[in-house]
């Protein structure tokens, strides 16, 4: 059985966080555990997110951070704790529901054969969400179509997808220390609940 975590950055999730973390375990995937990292949002989703952990110690951690500091290093910090904690494969999701829990499966099906599975908006069957904004669906269009590809030279077609499946060996490849707070550690001004 794999140890699987998978990684939520949250800032002013309180309406989504509860129901987001309902939804992984009504896949009862074996081995499944989640991690909130929350950036010390000021709607109290840290604190709905630690009701949650005191119910589940076993499945549900939460890393609180002293402030916004950031999807990326948010991500690192995740990271690293799944990492640390003996995790086999690591996912990558937003709690606002953008990314659809019901994917997981497949993305555990694809794994066995790949180090990264990457869910995407661009590709045959892939979409956007419908309550994106035309600023947001701008953004996203010009980063993976303009500033990707035809600037970078990339040749991906949704390189800002942050809905992902990861080997731990491939994360432990990427040298996340170097992104961020060094393994085995979690970033200054933040702390553990369990």
């Amino acid at each position: 059985m794999s140890k699987i975590v998978v990684v939520i950055p949250t800032f002013n999730e309180a309406e989504n966080i509860e129901a987001i973390i309902d939804s992984l375990f009504l896949l009862r995937i074996e081995g499944l555990n989640v991690l909130i990292v929350d950036d010390n949002s000021p709607d109290g989703t840290g604190e709905i997110a630690d009701r949650i952990a005191q119910k589940k110690p076993e499945q549900v951690a939460v890393i609180h951070r002293t402030g916004k500091m950031g999807l990326g290093t948010a991500y690192i910090t995740g990271f690293n704790w799944a990492l640390d904690q003996g995790a086999d494969l690591v996912i990558q999701m937003d709690a606002d529901f953008s990314h659809s829990p019901d994917y997981i499966p497949r993305f555990l099906e694809l794994i066995e054969t790949n180090d990264v599975v990457v869910g995407s908006r661009y590709v045959s069957g892939g979409r956007l969400d419908e309550n994106w904004g035309w600023g947001r669906w701008f953004l996203s269009w010009w980063a993976n179509s303009v500033w990707v590809r035809l600037i970078l030279g990339i040749n991906t077609r949704d390189a800002t997808a942050g809905f992902k499946c990861w080997r731990a060996s491939a994360l432990r490849d990427l040298g996340l220390e170097k992104g961020g707070c060094q393994h085995g550690t979690v970033c200054p001004g933040s702390h553990i609940r369990r």
